[in-house]
């Protein structure tokens, strides 16, 4: 096997070409995540792009809300060699001023989607906790990430549309680590106790003077396995915000969250309370490639230079079924101690959750 370039960087942290990665887990990833709006629920765009060493694999995708309607582009190849060359099809990532500005291309007009957007960081990012989670005696997540929030500029086309982007705001990602991907793998032996539920929450928020940036996910009786809440300052300092309260308002006969309070504690011991509501929303098993999507998952082979893009009717019963059984995207607006901040508030509530009372996979907010 020859070297990449990667390896002419003292970068390396296993004794191994950087052609490869230390686990030989089929679901190995590295993924990054972005989403953007105009603090507003007229039109919401979220966007990622994804390798997959040990599957060989590399894609991307774009979806746009507007309405009732929902357009998706994606692109699959083969992985190369060259990982400092994020590019699949007609998609590419260029890391300007890295953590801090990169440029994303998409010259995918043909399927209904392209843009020119450079993203300019208005925080440091972050590192959050460390995520794991098991299903029996399998390791299904094991993953780092780190987070920031920031704006846009450019231009999003749309189904011929060309949307000036001055000054958008919102969030991303950048994961790695084991999560599922690809084609489904044989289940094995079931885990004795099958799921009986998934409760899980991830609110970036960007504010003029700070950001904040929560994540939590809890077991069916609520016991958090996941806590990680901390606001940054413009001067880098990251202050954790302790172990949120979080109480969450659905929409009566749905699970669709309309808002949420969220009580923190700064560090000297004062109270930091948000007052989340919900916009506009993408399902992100709606044709973003999520767990649940039945027409496109992250890390699937699809032959070399794969692309495609669909539009989907919300309204349709076939596709808003989708929604309850997804994490959902949300717009979000904020405000804390009479400051107004945008974001995100991605939320995920499946099957039993006692503190929300739902007691099954059928229970909904009355």
């Amino acid at each position: 096997m020859a070297p990449v370039p990667l390896d002419e960087f003292p970068i390396h942290q296993a004794p191994l070409s950087l052609a490869h990665v230390a686990s030989s887990d089929r679901n190995f990833y590295d993924r990054s995540y972005f989403n953007a709006h105009r603090r507003d629920d007229s039109l919401f765009f979220v966007t990622g792009m994804g390798t997959y060493p040990n599957l060989g694999v590399v894609d991307a995708y774009a979806t746009v809300r507007q309405g009732e309607r929902q357009w998706a582009v994606r692109f699959s190849d083969a992985m190369g060699d060259d990982r400092l060359r994020q590019q699949v099809g007609p998609y590419r990532i260029e890391v300007l001023d890295p953590l801090w500005r990169l440029r994303l291309v998409c010259d995918g007009d043909e399927h209904g989607i392209g843009f020119d957007l450079t993203w300019t960081g208005s925080f440091d990012a972050v590192q959050e906790a460390q995520h794991q989670m098991r299903f029996g005696a399998r390791t299904i997540i094991d993953t780092t990430r780190f987070a920031q929030v920031g704006t846009w500029q450019g231009e999003l086309r749309v189904d011929g549309v060309t949307h000036a982007v001055e000054d958008w705001v919102g969030s991303r990602d950048r994961s790695w680590g084991i999560r599922p991907v690809g084609e489904p793998e044989p289940g094995g032996r079931p885990p004795a106790e099958p799921m009986a539920g998934f409760w899980w929450l991830y609110v970036p928020l960007r504010f003029d003077d700070f950001a904040v940036v929560l994540i939590a996910q809890e077991r069916v009786d609520g016991f958090r396995t996941l806590n990680d809440a901390v606001r940054v300052w413009e001067d880098g300092r990251v202050e954790q915000l302790g172990w949120p309260s979080v109480s969450i308002s659905y929409a009566s006969g749905t699970r669709h969250p309309v808002g949420a309070t969220i009580r923190c504690t700064a560090q000297d011991g004062s109270p930091v309370v948000l007052e989340v509501e919900t916009l506009t929303s993408v399902a992100l098993n709606v044709g973003a490639g999520y767990s649940g999507d039945p027409d496109w998952s992250h890390g699937q082979w699809k032959g070399e230079g794969f692309a495609e893009g669909a539009v989907y009717d919300l309204s349709d019963s076939s596709v808003a079924g989708r929604a309850p059984y997804s994490v959902i995207d949300h717009v979000a607006r904020a405000t804390c101690d009479g400051a107004v901040g945008w974001g995100l508030f991605e939320h995920a509530s499946f099957g039993r959750h006692d503190p929300s009372g739902f007691a099954d996979w059928s229970s909904v907010a009355r």
